[in-house]
């Protein structure tokens, strides 16, 4: 009888393991990881991931973990670094939205992102750099 209920036990951990796995898993490449070296957020079901670079700020997106299009979209960023506050236009460029010049974004900047993509409500995503 001990055997038995061994098995019925291991069985019903077998069993919900698996549902409660299957119902966390996004599937691959959906995993909300920086695939730029940036810093990833994910709003509105969304994955944007912002990559400050010497001379230029780039936004990447992605939508259930493909690159989203991004003819015709734009953004408004805003970065807060100390007391200073810089607001710059990221356009299209390639397969990200970007902006180029010099500003500061290290480690403790936030940064808020309005985006909009066509088709699409505007979104604000909101990311501090690491």
């Amino acid at each position: 009888m001990p055997n038995r209920i061994t098995t019925l036990l291991a069985g019903l951990a077998l069993a919900f393991g698996t549902a409660a796995h299957a119902a966390g898993d996004h599937g691959a490449g959906h995993e909300h990881k920086p695939l730029h070296g940036g810093v990833v957020v994910e709003a509105s079901d969304m994955d944007f991931e912002l990559v400050p670079a010497a001379g230029a700020i780039s936004l990447y997106i992605r939508d259930h973990g493909k690159p989203a299009r991004i003819e015709g979209a734009s953004a408004k960023l805003t970065l807060l670094s100390g007391k200073e506050k810089t607001e710059l236009q990221l356009l299209p460029t390639g397969d990200r939205l970007q902006a180029q010049g010099n500003f500061k974004a290290g480690a403790g900047t936030k940064a808020v992102a309005a985006v909009t993509l066509p088709g699409k409500k505007a979104v604000n995503v909101r990311f501090v750099l690491k």
